[in-house]
């Protein structure tokens, strides 16, 4: 049964649903590549998907331990390669991690270990430099 229908809608763009959902998503080429860079390009979709692949799996596994990482921030970089064929080389994601209850270093070890190894980060093209880079921040816990 398919996941995802995707409509192209002419001038390089498409329209995505996502069948469980119905949630949708629209993609259009980048500026580089053609298209007017108005929505997500297919490429940056594999770069957020290692992103939101990351923290959810991390925090799949944190839930489990009494972690909360509601809060936390990334940012994700994609650069694509300067000669042909075009392909993405790199994708940086920079991770904030906030928690209210700062993880011991083996669990945090546990944790960074389950970032590199989500199941996006392990689906990836090898040539595919991911590089993730993680800190750690205790939010502080305001009393009303």
């Amino acid at each position: 049964m398919a996941t995802i229908h995707i409509d192209y809608l002419g001038e390089l763009r498409t329209e995505c649903t996502h069948l469980q959902s119905g949630t949708h998503i629209n993609t259009d080429a980048p500026t580089d590549n053609q298209g007017r860079g108005e929505a997500f390009s297919p490429t940056d979709l594999v770069a957020n998907a290692l992103g939101t692949c990351i923290i959810t799996t991390m925090a799949i596994f944190a839930q489990r331990d009494g972690i909360e990482l509601k809060g936390s921030k990334l940012e994700v970089t994609k650069v694509m390669t300067s000669q042909p064929p075009r392909r993405i080389a790199r994708i940086e994601v920079d991770l904030i991690l906030h928690t209210e209850n700062m993880p011991d270093d083996k669990t945090r070890t546990r944790l960074e270990t389950i970032a590199h190894t989500c199941p996006v980060a392990i689906s990836l093209h090898p040539d595919i430099e991911q590089a993730v880079r993680i800190r750690w921040e205790e939010s502080i816990s305001v009393a009303d």
